[in-house]
């Protein structure tokens, strides 16, 4: 739309918009962060700034808008209304800006960023910004110059620069370093100087500037090199810029003393006496002469060379190898040939002057021909050695040598010099030939290499020497050998996966392959045991369990790669060590124990028993308890349990223990088990009689009441349970007018009428009954008197009452209840006692919930007990709380134990 506005205001607009045109210059720093005030355009172009009350009145407002968002708009905020210029969120980084020193602009729409100008180290961010509404209307050319900041420091091209001196350089001389250090940033955030960190005392630095402002370096000589004492020095160099701080960087700087000429031959010797014997044979060496050049390469090549004052016949003599310096004998020595010989060679070298060195031959005159020996090899022979196997059989032939004299004038005897099982004697029939032999069989192992001689000499003591090497090759014939025969090992268990164990190690006394040992395991070996073929190291490849298994013992090979193979077998033992994994364990996880109540204090109760899988102090176990520790204890050693006081079923009849085992392992580990004590019943309490409640009350029988009716009952209780709490009733004793006419149930203790009562039948009648218990092996029991007063009605109590305070004359009858019970004394006392205590058990548990209800039923009598104790009493006994409706007042009774 300003597009199309600025084209319709035709020619004089754009004259006068070209007429109103702005520039503004600003300049900031590289780098800074955004909302960094660059100008205010408004204030800057004395425009009404936001906020006047210039700026106010204006319809439409002051806006500044830039022209277009190129390259150089991403770097800035234009703020429409005020006019204000900030950075925005792109960070201005000068080196990527203006890529170039010089000239370039970058251009994005019309913003664009230059460094044309001012200077060539300029960058000039541009931007093109519109002014409106109409009245103040003007393009600004704003540019903006980006400042260099030191933040890059100076970087080498390549991290190692070599750089090639001649020796020779004199001083002074200057080399320049290819590779300058570079640094992005301009002027004196650049490359200022450069320095070696190791100048060695030879080098210095020196910085060159071209007219572009680029800095080269040179390397400068300022002492004497000399490669033959040092051919290279390395150092580092360091470029460094002139920021604040400045910012360093550096290469590997390696110095390397190229090789000059400057060093010629030379010999360690000025002159060397050699003999040589007239009978030497062509070809003989008789010296050699070495010369040295201390330079490289072809500066250090030397030949060898007679010089013009040898004589021609001794050139002829005598062969010099140009490139070995050797001298060997080239023609035949007779009769005329020199006996003293001065031969100068020459080294020469390369643009050097020769070195010399004179060589004084002295040719020994021999007037007899030395004998000769020859030999014919029966082994395989070559360039002079014999070579045999070992364990070859004793008196294997070597060689046939022939011994002769050339002249036929001497006689010829031999023998054989040097160590060794060999033999050198007559090959008869004939008279020169020796043969060579072995006395014994070789051993590579022992000696591998055996060098002898066979001597010939004349009687004029003339020798002549033969050198015979016999070289002994190998043979399988020895087996691997362990290192021990018994390889003893330990490893804990719930060891690590593929855990080591150890090395395995065997030598082989043979060579080559047959001296190569592979290990394997034997088929006896687990198979998560691995052995390495190659370095033998021995691994287990799962967790051991020293619960599972202790001891592991299996066998292993080793076995060499000769032809055929050879073995031997080491045994290996393990032993898995153990660690405390295993908690205690009790053999049953609830134990219970039955006992008789009474039980004597420390008794044993019972063997509480508890095992530990592990050995040692881990499987060491102590026993404790955790609760009731006040009564029970517990023998740690042997697992006794006993009772510290003796124990009463009727207190309580069972106990709940909880034990606990604790391993001496650290950490210890520990379990528990639970004991359950059911105490068996003894019969230890008599029948306790609850109703009637006291020897001295009595009830009121009507005369009228009919036969068989219910008069009254008596009631007991005992503590005990099953056949020591099963209660029979007698009457063992009776007074009164027709003491007959009462019976008692033995069961359940009702007493009832047996006949009609007469007119003589009134009166008082007096009935001790017997409660007893079927308890083994002692009934135990109780009386109580029962008082029954037949009358019409009570006229007289007081009279009834001093009936009651006379002592009742009744003779106690000694008849037994008779109640139907399974068990009888006899049979108990024929059985065993073990099936005794299991039933009495049983009967036991069956009654501890009928205890219970009668405990209950007796508490709530309790409360209804009779105030009155006139009378001493030898038993406290409580009310019955089944009051038959005749029953008149409640007086006590004196009870006594039978």
């Amino acid at each position: 739309h300003l597009l199309l506005f600025l084209l319709f205001l035709g020619p004089f607009n754009c004259f006068a918009s070209y007429s109103r045109a702005t520039e503004l210059f600003y300049s900031l720093n590289e780098g800074l962060p955004a909302g960094v005030l660059i100008g205010s355009l408004a204030r800057d172009l004395r425009l009404p700034t936001a906020g006047s009350q210039e700026a106010s009145s204006l319809q439409p407002p002051l806006s500044f808008t830039l022209a277009s968002y190129g390259l150089g708009g991403q770097y800035v905020q234009l703020d429409n209304r005020s006019g204000e210029l900030h950075t925005s969120a792109v960070e201005i980084d000068r080196e990527a800006l203006c890529v170039e020193s010089s000239g370039a602009t970058i251009f994005g729409g019309s913003a664009a960023v230059s460094s044309s100008s001012p200077s060539p180290e300029s960058c000039l961010l541009l931007l093109d910004v519109l002014v409106l509404p109409q009245e103040y209307f003007r393009l600004v050319k704003v540019k903006i110059a980006i400042r260099d900041v030191n933040d890059n420091a100076p970087r080498f091209p390549v991290p190692h620069i070599r750089l090639w001196v001649p020796e020779n350089a004199p001083v002074n001389t200057r080399l320049a370093i290819e590779h300058p250090a570079l640094d992005p940033d301009m002027g004196t955030n650049g490359v200022q100087t450069y320095r070696l960190r190791d100048n060695y005392g030879v080098f210095t630095l020196d910085v060159e500037e071209n007219e572009n402002g680029e800095r080269t370096p040179y390397l400068i000589v300022m002492g004497a090199l000399d490669r033959e004492t040092q051919d290279e020095y390395v150092t580092v160099i360091v470029a460094e810029d002139g920021g604040t701080p400045p910012l360093v960087g550096s290469a590997t700087l390696t110095i390397g003393i190229s090789d000059i000429n400057d060093n010629c031959p030379q010999f360690n010797d000025s002159q060397l006496n050699v003999t040589l014997y007239g009978n030497s044979s062509l070809g003989t060496h008789v010296a050699t002469v070495h010369a040295v050049d201390m330079d490289l390469g072809s500066n250090a090549q030397i030949t060898y060379s007679y010089s013009q004052k040898v004589p021609q016949p001794s050139r002829d003599l005598f062969h010099l190898n140009e490139s070995t310096g050797a001298i060997t004998l080239s023609t035949k020595v007779d009769g005329d040939t020199p006996r003293l010989h001065r031969l100068i060679i020459l080294g020469n070298g390369p643009g050097c002057i020769p070195a010399v060195i004179t060589v004084l031959v002295t040719i020994i005159k021999v007037m007899m021909r030395p004998p000769e020996v020859v030999p014919r090899f029966i082994a395989n022979e070559v360039e002079g050695v014999v070579y045999l196997k070992e364990l070859e059989p004793i008196n294997t032939p070597i060689a046939f040598f022939t011994i002769k004299d050339p002249d036929e004038k001497y006689k010829v005897n031999c023998y054989l010099d040097g160590d060794g099982p060999f033999r050198l004697s007559p090959y008869k029939p004939y008279n020169n030939e020796y043969l060579l032999e072995t006395t014994k069989p070789l051993d590579f192992e022992t000696q591998q290499l055996y060098e002898i001689s066979v001597v010939a000499w004349n009687s004029e003591g003339f020798h002549v020497k033969k050198v015979v090497k016999v070289q002994v090759l190998d043979d399988n014939d020895n087996s691997p050998v362990f290192s021990e025969q018994l390889i003893e090992l330990s490893i804990e268990e719930n060891n690590v996966p593929n855990a080591f164990l150890t090395k395995l190690h065997a030598t082989d006394a043979d060579s080559g392959e047959r001296g190569q040992v592979s290990y394997f395991l034997g088929p006896d070996a687990p198979s998560y045991f691995a052995l390495d073929k190659t370095t033998g190291v021995l691994t287990v490849s799962t967790q051991l369990d020293r619960e599972e298994k202790e001891k592991y013992r299996y066998t292993v090979k080793a076995v060499d790669s000769g032809f055929p193979q050879r073995e031997s077998i080491a045994t290996v033992t393990i032993t898995v060590l153990d660690k405390n994994d295993n908690s205690p364990r009790f053999i049953n996880k609830d134990f219970s124990f039955f006992v008789p109540e009474n039980f004597p204090g420390f008794g044993e109760i019972g063997v509480i028993s508890v095992t530990d899988a592990d050995a040692g102090q881990n499987g060491w176990v102590a026993l404790s308890v955790l609760n009731g520790s006040d009564i029970f204890v517990i023998d740690t050693g042997k697992g006794v349990l006993r009772a510290k006081v003796s124990l009463d079923r009727e207190q309580q009849s069972s106990y709940v223990l909880w034990i606990e085992a604790v391993d001496g392992g650290d950490p210890a580990l520990s379990s528990t088990a639970k004991i359950t004590i059911l105490l068996l019943d003894i019969n230890d309490n008599p029948p306790l009689v609850l109703f009637p409640q006291s020897n001295m009350s009595y009830l009121l029988v009507l005369p009228s009441t009919l036969p068989g009716s219910p008069i009254t009952e008596v009631y007991a209780v005992d503590k005990d349970t099953g056949m020591n709490a099963v209660i029979a009733y007698s009457i063992i004793g009776r007074r009164g007018p027709r003491p007959e006419s009462f019976r008692i149930d033995p069961k359940t203790g009702n007493i009832t009428l047996e006949e009609s009562l007469m007119q003589n039948d009134y009166g008082l009648y007096r009935l001790l009954v017997k409660v007893s218990d079927h308890g083994y092996p002692e009934p135990l029991h109780s009386t109580v008197m029962v008082n029954l007063f037949v009358n019409d009605t009570v006229s007289n109590e007081s009279y009834i009452e001093s009936l009651l305070r006379k002592e009742p004359d009744i003779s106690v009858e000694e008849k037994q209840p008779q109640i139907s019970i399974e068990p009888t004394h006899k049979k108990m006392e024929s059985a065993s006692c073990m099936p005794t205590l299991v039933a009495l058990s049983i009967i036991s548990l069956g009654s501890i919930a009928l205890v219970t209800g009668m405990g209950i039923y007796i508490c709530l009598r309790k409360g209804k007990k009779h105030p009155r104790a006139d009378e001493n009493l030898e038993v406290q006994i409580p009310l019955n709380g089944r009051i038959n409706l005749h029953m008149l007042e409640k007086k006590p009774v004196e009870i006594s134990n039978i």
